[in-house]
C-alpha cells in the first residue's frame, strides 16, 4: 500500500509554495513526519515546523467545567475565537498524547480542547449516584455535553482508539456539531452483537486483555498493577516507540483516577455482552448497531506499526460517504499515533479543515 491513499488532487500551487518552504528546512526536521505530510502542501506548514516533537511536557494548568454527568478536567490551548478542534484520546494513554499535536495546532490559529475522558486525569462525575458507564455512547455524549458546556456549536474531531470511537460515533448521531473528524484506525463503531462474534485465533490473540477484563480476577489485576498493566499495551501497541519513564508517567498519573478502573472494565465487558448498558441509551446504540456511514469530510490514519488490533483501511473505506481520504504514516509508528507523529496528526487536522 502506498503511503498515503488520496480522493483528491493535491493543489498544485500548494505543492509549488511547499516546495520553496521546504528548501530551507533540514531533511531532519521531515524525518518521520512520512510522506502523507510531506504531500499534503498546506500553507499551515510553517507552524508546524516551529514546534520541535517531544519538547513539551507540560499543558499549564488544566482547566474544569461542568458538563453533562462530569466536571471534565481539560487542557486549552489557542484563541479563543479559533475553529474549534478537540482532540480525544484513548486508552490506556491520557491529554499527554497530544502535547505536541495541541500547540501546533493552536499556532495555527485554532481553538483546541483536549479534555480527560470519564474515569482518566481531573474529570469527576457530580454524582456519586452516577452508574460508572463506559459503553460507547456515553462517552460520545460526553464530548457533545463538553461542546454545549463550552458554548461550541461545531467542531473538528480528532482522536485514535476509544478517542476515535467517539469521534467516529459523534460524527454518525450527530453530524451538525462535526466539521470533520481525524480517526487513527478508521471506523471503529461496534455493537454487542458484534462483540459476540468469535474470530480467527490470531486476532483474538491480541484481544487478550479483553479476556482477562471480563474475570474478577482480571478486574483485580489491574487495579492492582495499573502501571505496570498500561506500559505493556503501551509497548505491545507502539513496539518501535522509544517513549521513556518521564513520558509514560506523565499520562500514567491519570489512570489514578478513583473512576478508571470501574469505567475500563465496563467499557470491555459491555463490549462483549457481558454487562448491561443504561436503557436510557438503547436508541443511541440501536442506531449504531447498524454500522452508520459517516457523512462529514474525514481523514484515517494508520501507522506503519500499529501493534494494536485494527482492521485493514479497505474494510472500512466505504463507511466514510463524504469526501475521504486515507493516510498510511510511516517510520516505525504505532498506536499511540499523535503522540509518536504529530506533525502528521496536525497536518491531518489542518487539512480535513480544507476538505
Amino acid at each position: 500500500m502506498d503511503t498515503v491513499e488520496t480522493s483528491e488532487e493535491i493543489n498544485l500551487s500548494r505543492r509549488r509554495l511547499f516546495g520553496a518552504m521546504a528548501m530551507s528546512v533540514a531533511a531532519a526536521e521531515l524525518a518521520g513526519i512520512g510522506s502523507a505530510f510531506a504531500q499534503s502542501g498546506k500553507t499551515n506548514l510553517k507552524h508546524l515546523l516551529t514546534i520541535k516533537p517531544g519538547t513539551n511536557t507540560s499543558f499549564g494548568p488544566i482547566k474544569q467545567i461542568d458538563a453533562g454527568l462530569l466536571n471534565v478536567g481539560y487542557a486549552e490551548a489557542g484563541p479563543a475565537d479559533g475553529p474549534a478542534v478537540i482532540l480525544l484520546h484513548g486508552w490506556p494513554y491520557d491529554i499527554h498524547s497530544y502535547l505536541d499535536v495541541a500547540p501546533m495546532l493552536a499556532s495555527a490559529g485554532y481553538r483546541v480542547i483536549v479534555p480527560h475522558l470519564r474515569g482518566y486525569g481531573t474529570t469527576r462525575f457530580l454524582s456519586s449516584e452516577t452508574i460508572r458507564n463506559g459503553q460507547q455512547s456515553v462517552v460520545a455524549l460526553d464530548g457533545i455535553a463538553l461542546m454545549d458546556a463550552l458554548g461550541i456549536k461545531k467542531a473538528i474531531i480528532a482522536g485514535f482508539d476509544w478517542g476515535a470511537r467517539t469521534a467516529d460515533i459523534m460524527a454518525a448521531l450527530w453530524p451538525e456539531r462535526c466539521k470533520a473528524i481525524v480517526s487513527v484506525s478508521g471506523y471503529l463503531i461496534g455493537s454487542q452483537k458484534a462483540g459476540k462474534a468469535p474470530l480467527p485465533p490470531k486476532a483474538e490473540l491480541q484481544w487478550w486483555y479483553q479476556f482477562y477484563f471480563a474475570t474478577e480476577r482480571g478486574s483485580a489485576g489491574y487495579d492492582k498493577y495499573r502501571r505496570d498493566f498500561s506500559k505493556l499495551i503501551w509497548q505491545l501497541a507502539s513496539p518501535k516507540w522509544a517513549f521513556d519513564d518521564a513520558t509514560f508517567e506523565r499520562s500514567a498519573a491519570s489512570l489514578d483516577n478513583a473512576d478508571h478502573v470501574a469505567i475500563v472494565i465496563h467499557n470491555y465487558r459491555w463490549r462483549l455482552g457481558l454487562a448491561e448498558g443504561e436503557t436510557k441509551y438503547d436508541n443511541f446504540e440501536e442506531q449504531l448497531a447498524q454500522a452508520p456511514a459517516i457523512r462529514v469530510p474525514t481523514i484515517t490514519l494508520e501507522g506503519d506499526a500499529n501493534g494494536a488490533p485494527h482492521g485493514d483501511p479497505s474494510s472500512y473505506a466505504n463507511k466514510f460517504s463524504g469526501r475521504y481520504e486515507h493516510r498510511v504514516i510511516k517510520g516505525g509508528v504505532g498506536h499511540n499515533l499523535p503522540q509518536e507523529a504529530p506533525r502528521a496528526f496536525a497536518q491531518a487536522v489542518i487539512d480535513v479543515d480544507e476538505f
